[in-house]
């Protein structure tokens, strides 16, 4: 049996743990009634008798049995249930906009790139499925660049204090009431750090708990939530805020190496900030329940921890290089984690057509189709990266789902570009605009990260979302969401003459 076939059955033991202990109380509550209520009745008989049996295998069996459903039931009843309260996506300022053709000509006016560069760059852009204007720092803006830690600084910080104020207004959750904090951002980890920053801006109690994740590519968010999960088993009766965001101002590739160029059309401005709260009576208004975090790390091999890095070009300047490896690094980092995911979430009649493709394909030798499951019979909603149109296309073609199911990762790219963890947030906010969640309704956001990651996050709808009240309270999308979805064609050619019609 290969390490495939362990994987899926150690997933299945998994499985059966969660249903028959992690998630059934009331079933281990019923056995352990019955085991007390015999022992209730052994007491009735004379004290030799009971000596007698106790003494016996089968009474220490019985004792045995009884103090480990005891124990699994009192481990079962001391996991906290963790709401998402709300959330709230960042919309930069109409001045941060720039139309893919004065994007390309600003790019052009900076001098930083040859001719070669120059075209290529213009032909990822017309490929990549970013729509015609998408939202960068001013500091990318200017004429010169003015690449800085001043303006790194000033980027984070808009993005940072105007989503943690939205969030607040919108939950009206006082700052006092926070007992973890966690900010992620890969690129840039200044000192103090972000969460430094947010203790000193909104004066939290100096028993918050506080976690700075960089480094840690496009899915940290997912790690962020799983963490922050972790956080409230253990603190209770609180909130935990939760920061996703990536600094794109020292980030910007100023060379010739096209392994880093690509970076440069991808990525723009953007943040999400989360609220979560393991407060029980929080139940009633908020939006989710964190059902599931899986997370997959392809760190030992050599292929995968090498496919996004950043380091320097031939002449000193700073980047990210992608690797050619990239599709099929994060092809194989995707199956494993919904062979660890399924189990969890598929139909039982799903997950036994599975298991049985791998048992006949690794074990028997047979020659087999791949059996991929049908995730759409589990999961209502899909939040998948918005990493690029190539990412995107190969995960529709390996998860089998439909243009519907992709839409808002689709939109997510076209409107706001690759926003790195923040991105599956900006994607749940276009489900709900478009008045997609309704009560019960399971959401599933993915995400892909350097190192390689693959990280997982289901949640189960509490309430249905309604469309207008969306909107109301502060969408990113409440200024497109009317005229989404278009079609974004896989070419989108530049008129590079419009990039001198002043930006509106």
């Amino acid at each position: 049996m290969d390490n495939e076939l362990g994987k899926v059955m150690r997933n299945q033991a998994k499985l059966l743990y969660r249903r028959f202990v992690g998630q059934q109380p009331h079933l281990l509550a019923v056995t352990l009634l019955l085991v007390v209520s015999s022992l209730a009745v052994m007491t009735m008989l004379s004290i030799d008798g009971v000596y007698a049996l106790l003494s016996g295998t089968h009474g220490v069996m019985a004792v045995s049995v009884a103090g480990a459903v005891a124990a699994a039931y009192v481990y079962a009843l001391s996991l906290r249930p963790v709401y998402l309260v709300d959330f709230a996506g960042y919309k930069p300022a109409p001045a941060h906009e720039l139309t893919r053709a004065r994007s390309i000509h600003h790019y052009r006016l900076t001098g930083a790139f040859n001719a070669e560069s120059m075209d290529f760059q213009k032909r990822v852009l017309e490929r990549s499925g970013l729509g015609e204007a998408t939202h960068f720092p001013a500091s990318l803006i200017r004429v010169p660049l003015d690449m800085c830690l001043r303006t790194a600084k000033e980027e984070s910080h808009t993005v940072i204090f105007g989503l943690i104020d939205d969030l607040l207004a919108k939950t009206r959750v006082r700052p006092d009431d926070i007992g973890v904090v966690i900010v992620n951002s890969s690129l840039y980890s200044p000192t103090p750090s972000f969460t430094s920053l947010v203790v000193n801006r909104y004066c939290l109690r100096d028993d918050v708990v506080t976690h700075n994740l960089s480094g840690m590519g496009c899915s940290a968010g997912v790690i962020a939530i799983d963490l922050a999960r972790h956080l409230l088993q253990v603190y209770d009766d609180t909130y935990a805020l939760v920061v996703s965001t990536e600094n794109i101002t020292l980030n910007g590739y100023l060379g010739n190496n096209r392994t880093m160029l690509v970076t440069n059309m991808l990525f723009r401005m953007g943040g999400a900030a989360v609220l979560l709260s393991n407060r029980r009576d929080q139940r009633r208004r908020a939006k989710y329940q964190l059902i599931h975090t899986v997370r997959t790390h392809h760190g030992p091999s050599d292929k995968s921890y090498a496919c996004v890095m950043q380091e320097e070009d031939e002449v000193g300047n700073l980047g990210v290089s992608l690797s050619k490896d990239l599709m099929s690094v994060a092809g194989d980092a995707l199956r494993t984690n919904i062979t660890t995911l399924g189990p969890l979430v598929l139909p039982l009649r799903e997950q036994l057509r599975f298991l049985g493709a791998v048992v006949l394909k690794r074990v028997f030798r047979t020659t087999v189709m791949s059996c991929l499951p049908d995730f759409t019979l589990a999961l209502e909603n899909f939040c998948i990266h918005a990493g690029g149109r190539g990412v995107l296309d190969e995960l529709q073609k390996s998860l089998k789902l439909g243009e519907w199911h992709m839409e808002p990762s689709r939109m997510t790219l076209c409107r706001f570009g690759n926003t790195s963890s923040s991105s599956l947030w900006y994607e749940l906010a276009y489900c709900e605009a478009k008045g997609r969640i309704k009560r019960g309704d399971r959401v599933w956001q993915i995400a892909f990260g350097s190192g390689f990651k693959c990280n997982s996050a289901v949640w189960k709808a509490l309430r249905t979302v309604e469309r207008a009240a969306a909107v109301e309270e502060g969408s990113p999308w409440a200024q497109d969401i009317d005229v989404l979805p278009v079609h974004v064609p896989k070419v989108m050619p530049i008129n590079e003459d419009a990039s001198y019609v002043p930006a509106v």
